[in-house]
């Protein structure tokens, strides 16, 4: 009987061990179950707040594009109006110099006016940053230059350099915006 008691107590003690494993397990895997749904309940809002950033930065970016394209076309339409309101006061100029063409007697003072209202012009155009392109006496250069023809000459000096201007060309902030149309010695 003492071995039965021995057996039954070891049994026992087996059977609290177990429970007491059993508990802990549960315990463990209900700690487990409980950290999961934390941790995961943790990346869903991570996951959820790097969406909502995304969405905001991307509706940000379309509004700058959507203002830009917006702005831009602003600047086109009304961008040469500050260049128009620099012109009026010569096409003003040329108003005043066409009416006193029709009552005047003396051609000079009519000249002298037309002179005045060029230099005018040709002033406001240079504050704009407009020069014209140097051609006279200047070598052939294809990235200024445009040769309309080539022309025989006897000097050796003149070959490969321009003769004659067929048309002035211009440069805006020292980007060509016409060719200077010229002739080229032979």
């Amino acid at each position: 009987m003492k071995r039965k008691n021995s057996k039954n107590k070891e049994n026992q003690g087996n059977i609290n061990t177990n429970v007491e494993n059993q508990d802990m397990k549960i315990e463990n895997s209900a700690e487990v179950e409980n950290v999961m749904p934390s941790e995961e309940a943790t990346f869903e809002e991570k996951l959820a707040e790097v969406n909502d950033k995304y969405l905001r930065l991307s509706a940000e970016f379309d509004n700058y594009r959507k203002r830009t394209a917006r702005e831009k076309l602003e600047i086109l339409r009304n961008g040469g109006e500050e260049i128009i309101k620099g012109l009026l006061p010569v096409l003003d100029d040329f108003d005043r110099c066409i009416d006193s063409m029709e009552t005047a007697t003396d051609i000079e003072p009519v000249k002298e006016g037309i002179l005045l209202i060029q230099s005018k012009l040709s002033g406001f155009l240079k504050s704009q940053g407009l020069s014209e392109i140097e051609t006279e006496d200047q070598d052939f250069d294809t990235n200024i230059h445009d040769a309309v023809t080539k022309f025989p000459v006897s000097d050796e000096s003149k070959k490969g350099k321009i003769i004659d201007i067929a048309q002035k060309g211009y440069k805006l902030n020292d980007k060509v915006i016409r060719f200077a149309k010229v002739i080229v010695g032979e």
